[in-house]
């Protein structure tokens, strides 16, 4: 007869999704560093000059989709460590 396993198989369902919202936060510096480098890959067409008035607005987008994105982030792991009782001092 086997002993049962010491340690359950899979997470709690809460400290999962923490676990995969803390890897978000951690690829989005590479995620803004690719969609800002984006615009080096577009090309100009044949007759005219690259548009800089609208890189520039994709840029400032991207930009405010980036602080966005770390915001919600910071809300949502933050808010769940408090919830659990683990603060950065525990």
């Amino acid at each position: 007869m086997a002993a049962p396993p010491r340690h359950p198989t899979f997470l709690a369902r809460r400290s999962y999704r923490r676990r995969r919202l803390v890897d978000l936060g951690r690829l989005l510096p590479f995620a803004g560093l690719f969609l800002c480098g984006l615009p080096m890959l577009w090309a100009p067409p044949e007759d005219h000059a690259r548009d800089l008035a609208a890189t520039g607005l994709y840029l400032f987008g991207v930009w405010g989709g980036l602080i966005a994105v770390a915001a919600f982030l910071a809300r949502t792991v933050g808010a769940g460590l408090d919830e659990d009782g683990e603060g950065p001092g525990r």
